[in-house]
């Protein structure tokens, strides 16, 4: 099965393609507000550096949040355009099970708990814990935006290791790196291959998504914010 992985829950904008759980190639940027003109273009290129034809993809899946809003829309509205037009499956990750997936692949020794931590503005994280199966991963906790004081984790970290992981890990830090239990991967860096196996095997077991109504998860509304370009209001 060939599959095409789309990660753009935050300002990486990552995607790659994988077949029977080998990676055949990928692309990742970090330019902020980028995804809208790249991520079709990664897309392409992929597909022509793999010799393959986009009727050659078995399925789209796509990082399905929580994260940024414009991120997340970008990404599902470009696998749903790619699903019905191909008439393939649409497939999705949530983001946080996809990165804790990713750091337990690039550390098979690590036996401790895993916290993804998605920056939500302020001192507030989209957060979730998980431990390693022999499947892959195992969800602790619903997923939730928190916001971040010292001992709010006390007891999970009561309990043995946790390493924090992801964009919101660097600013937490300060608060929760008094507990001895406490750990931080502030080096880790989102990516598409996060998604691989767990999509393959949703695939398998017919765990797809309706092309139609699936939405991706925001756990918080939307709220615009004024344009920054003076004229476009009255009273500017």
């Amino acid at each position: 099965m060939t599959i095409l992985l789309l990660e753009t829950a935050t300002e990486v904008c990552s995607t790659a393609i994988v077949r029977d759980g080998q990676l055949l190639c990928q692309r990742r940027s970090t330019e902020p507000n980028a995804h809208s003109s790249l991520l079709a273009v990664f897309v392409d290129q992929m597909l022509v550096e793999a010799g393959l034809g986009p009727s050659s993809l078995d399925a789209v899946c796509v990082s399905a949040g929580p994260g940024s809003y414009t991120g997340l829309r970008i990404g599902v509205s470009t696998a749903k355009g790619l699903c019905y037009g191909l008439q393939i499956p649409l497939l999705s990750v949530p983001t946080l099970r996809s990165m804790a997936a990713l750091y337990y692949e690039q550390h098979p020794d690590y036996g401790g708990r895993v916290c993804p931590m998605l920056d939500a503005r302020r001192m507030e994280c989209y957060t979730a814990f998980f431990a390693r199966t022999a499947d892959g991963v195992e969800q602790l906790a619903e997923t939730s935006a928190d916001v971040i004081v010292e001992g709010l984790y006390d007891n999970w970290l009561d309990s043995g290791e946790v390493t924090f992981i992801g964009p919101g890990a660097a600013k937490t830090q300060p608060l929760l790196s008094r507990h001895p239990n406490a750990r931080f991967d502030t080096t880790f860096a989102l990516s598409a291959m996060g998604m691989a196996a767990e999509a393959e095997r949703a695939l398998r077991e017919g765990r797809v998504e309706d092309v139609a109504y699936f939405e991706p998860l925001y756990l918080k509304d939307f709220v615009a914010k004024k344009a920054a370009v003076r004229g476009l209001f009255k009273n500017q």
